[in-house]
């Protein structure tokens, strides 16, 4: 229940993020071509699709729809199967514990520096989607091992 309202949540800001992304380009196309500038379009336009792609990355890691390679996945069956969905998702979970702390430490390292075209605007507000994609993806990967390791040992009572 809360991985799904997560992922929903998450699914709505990345899809906010790129309707941001959309405008904003609309919007310099539209400016290129009456001549007029509006520099800050392409800041908001590029640090949008930053937020859309990294909170549509951990919704696909969730999924498991992200990049993989499945070959081996698809032959094994039962048990190894399983414990191969436990060995990645391990090495995933490292992974992606180490750059929710190292997120964390360029949050706070680039969290003062100002935008180009608007010197109002933080970086740190863009820099903070690292951790929050890291975040999520441990909370989902380590969801992901649970439920296997549940499964797996209703697979041993059975048999």
């Amino acid at each position: 229940m809360f991985i799904k309202l997560l992922e929903r949540i998450q699914l709505t800001i990345g899809i906010l993020f790129l309707l941001i992304f959309f405008v904003t380009t609309v919007i310099q196309v539209v400016n290129r071509y009456l001549g007029v500038t509006a520099m800050w379009t392409e800041d908001v336009a590029t640090y949008s699709f930053i937020w859309a792609v990294l909170m549509g990355a951990s919704v696909m890691l969730n999924k498991r729809e992200h990049f993989q390679f499945d070959i081996l996945l698809n032959k094994l069956k039962g048990k190894k199967r399983k414990s191969l969905y436990l060995f990645n998702d391990t090495i995933l979970l490292l992974f992606c514990g180490a750059l929710f702390y190292y997120g964390i430490i360029v949050v706070d390292s680039f969290w003062d520096f100002r935008w180009e075209s608007l010197p109002e605007m933080k970086m740190g507000y863009v820099w903070i989607s690292i951790p929050i994609m890291a975040g999520t993806m441990v909370i989902y990967t380590a969801a992901h091992m649970i439920r296997n390791l549940k499964s797996f040992n209703k697979e041993e009572a059975v048999e």
